[in-house]
């Protein structure tokens, strides 16, 4: 009989599920945050909360509790020299929970557990409105700048068409040097062709 023993099982057996448990939260400490469903993000904050809690003494002792659970090294020294420092004044509540919406595959609520003090956006108490203010100043200041390249690009083809203009003046004036005599040869040329043809015609 199970009476009064109402946690859940995750449709698991007990070391299958201690091994995903303990798999999950050194995810969480080593990456912070984590997707998972509802189900399995209510288990791993009531097994990785007391961790924490374990966390803020740092002892001998303590780091053999905390990696009895963890079963990796990485992710106990990642907890005691990053993560406890930053959550020793925090009483408890050291993770949240955000629902992210349903798996397409088979529709499980899924969301996203990650620590508190670890997300700046509401670490430094930046309301989402003002999150959205602040984000047309870089867009501004990003104006700014290409503004100014497109200053300095207009600088410089100034100066090249500067530079490119005595050229193409120079260039007209070598062509029309030569061309003057050609002009002056066929005008020449064609006042003694109609002197023929005047003469033609008046015998």
């Amino acid at each position: 009989m199970r009476h009064n023993k109402n946690f859940n099982h995750l449709g698991r057996q007990a070391g299958h599920r201690k091994a995903m448990l303990s798999n999950m939260a050194s995810s969480l400490i080593l990456h912070k945050r984590i997707e998972t469903t509802v189900a399995k993000a209510k288990a791993v904050r009531m097994f990785v909360e007391p961790l924490v809690t374990k966390s803020k003494e740092d002892t001998t002792h303590s780091r053999r509790v905390v990696f009895s659970y963890l079963k990796q090294k990485e992710a106990v020294t990642e907890l005691f020299r990053t993560i406890a420092p930053k959550i020793a004044e925090r009483p408890g509540g050291y993770t949240r929970i955000l629902k992210t919406g349903f798996r397409l595959g088979d529709g499980a609520d899924m969301c996203i557990i990650e620590f508190v003090d670890f997300n700046d956006a509401y670490t430094l108490g930046i309301a989402p409105a003002a999150a959205a203010e602040a984000k047309p100043k870089t867009r501004r200041s990003r104006a700014k700048k290409t503004t100014d390249a497109v200053e300095e690009a207009t600088v410089v083809d100034g100066a090249e068409t500067a530079k490119a203009a005595p050229k193409k003046a120079a260039a007209p004036k070598k062509a029309a040097a030569p061309k003057a005599p050609k002009a002056a040869a066929a005008k020449t040329a064609a006042p003694k062709v109609a002197k023929k043809t005047n003469v033609g015609k008046k015998m």
